[in-house]
């Protein structure tokens, strides 16, 4: 399996987010909590899944909740996978 870095999983998640939203990238802020995008449930499911996929790790979409912002989601999985 290959080990993802913290600045990987973040570029990735601002990378997902911009895409879906269709917003600059720049306009992303790791600090900012999910629910502030506008992240509808059925969202949140999909990014999961996405971000699983990439990792090679099943995640559970309520990580998003517990961890709420990229910042602290990023810390989190850096830690556990």
């Amino acid at each position: 399996m290959d080990i993802k870095t913290n600045v990987e999983i973040q570029d990735w998640l601002v990378s997902y987010i911009s895409d879906l939203l269709e917003i600059n990238p720049d306009e992303v802020d790791v600090k900012t909590p999910f629910d502030r995008y506008g992240l509808d449930s059925s969202s949140v499911v999909g990014l999961t899944a996405e971000l699983g996929d990439w990792l090679g790790k099943d995640l559970n979409p309520k990580l998003m909740y517990d961890y709420p912002t990229i910042e602290v989601l990023v810390d989190n999985l850096v830690q556990t996978i």
